[in-house]
């Protein structure tokens, strides 16, 4: 027996599909797994068949054709091709998180292209597919070309292939986040965005912060936060949370700052937890400007911050970005407001201008 991949396309009609394996059943073919990919022109089914050895590759498409099969491509496959499309694509996507440069290579991998090519500037018509090309953008910049002798690229592989681009794009950009802070006495600390996985160091943090600091930091009470509520912190729908750790070299980072910026709607909620022994050293400073440039970056008009009215440090830390702030009091909790420059708003075609003039009257 000879492992073959089959690819055809089968009109979206109820039995077409039966007839199709009845086909190459009727031959010795056991069909091992199969993909539908939707298509315009009809349903394209990619088969793993393993067929008896005597049967050639003229003897499957004759196979496929009496089964109404159609633009039939048959190949030898390997014993990989075993593994199901989910666990390969998984698997792809664990290679481009530990290595996202290697985006090219696991995309001709995941599609068996034969050429991979990346272009600096954008794509000139939006992305897709046209028979055996492929045109994907780089949500980085750029774009990349694939191309293969056959078969013809589908939409679901497009899709696939955008997906892993945009994973691989994720990756570098969270990356780039990482940056190691010198600080004004010399002190090391890497920050970068917090994950999941942060969630106990964060913990140590709370339990390393005095009560005053903690009490600055959430305005009511002193306690602990639940590990729900901080998990939710780490990683929030909208917005950047970042964590400062530091340690002796050869040793576990410890985390001895969190720094959170919160979306909800056109504005973000900035605040900062920094362990009683890091701080007056420069540390908060540099973590509220890196949220800053992340919320201009964003799009967000402004930046808010919750703080008591006694909490001259972080008063003085807010000044010390040097943007221009109003200030308003509610009892003993001051809001600091940070504008940001406002979003580009494009002009107006035509058609849009007349049709909010008519919604207007």
């Amino acid at each position: 027996m000879a492992l073959w991949r089959i690819r055809a396309t089968v009109d979206d009609r109820p039995g077409y599909l039966s007839v199709l394996t009845a086909s190459l059943a009727l031959r010795g073919v056991n069909i091992l797994a199969v993909q539908v990919h939707t298509t315009e022109l009809g349903a394209v089914d990619d088969f793993l068949v393993d067929a008896p050895d005597r049967l050639t590759e003229a003897d499957l498409r004759a196979a496929v054709e009496r089964g109404r099969g159609r633009n039939c491509w048959v190949a030898r496959s390997e014993a990989r091709g075993l593994a199901d499309q989910p666990t390969r694509v998984l698997g792809l996507a664990g290679r481009l998180v530990r290595d996202p440069d290697a985006a090219g290579e696991t995309l001709r991998v995941l599609l068996g292209a034969d050429a991979v090519t990346w272009r600096p500037t954008p794509a000139a018509a939006p992305g897709g597919v046209d028979g055996t090309t492929m045109l994907l953008a780089d949500p980085a910049g750029g774009s990349y070309e694939l191309r293969r002798r056959e078969p013809s690229f589908t939409p679901a592989e497009y899709a696939r292939a955008q997906a892993l681009v945009e994973l691989a794009a994720t990756v570098a950009r969270r990356d780039a986040d990482r940056v190691t802070l010198v600080l004004p006495d010399a002190a090391e600390v890497l920050v970068r965005p917090a994950t999941a996985e942060d969630l106990a160091g964060v913990l140590e943090l709370h339990a390393g912060c005095s009560h005053r600091s903690r009490q600055r930091r959430y305005l009511s009470g002193a306690g602990h936060p639940a590990p729900a509520r901080l998990r939710r912190l780490l990683e929030p729908a909208r917005g950047l949370t970042l964590v400062a750790t530091a340690g002796p070299a050869g040793t576990a980072a410890t985390v001895v700052a969190m720094a959170n910026l919160l979306g909800e709607g056109d504005e973000a909620e900035a605040a900062l937890l920094v362990r009683d022994d890091w701080q007056r050293r420069g540390l908060g400073s540099a973590l509220l400007r890196r949220l800053l440039g992340h919320a201009d970056r964003a799009g967000y008009a402004a930046v808010l911050l919750h703080v008591q009215a006694e909490n001259t440090p972080m008063l003085r830390t807010v000044r010390g970005v040097d943007r221009p702030t109003s200030v308003e009091r509610d009892g003993a909790v001051l809001t600091v407001t940070v504008p940001l420059a406002p979003r580009p708003v494009a002009p107006l075609r035509p058609a849009d201008a007349t049709a909010r003039a008519r919604r207007s009257h």
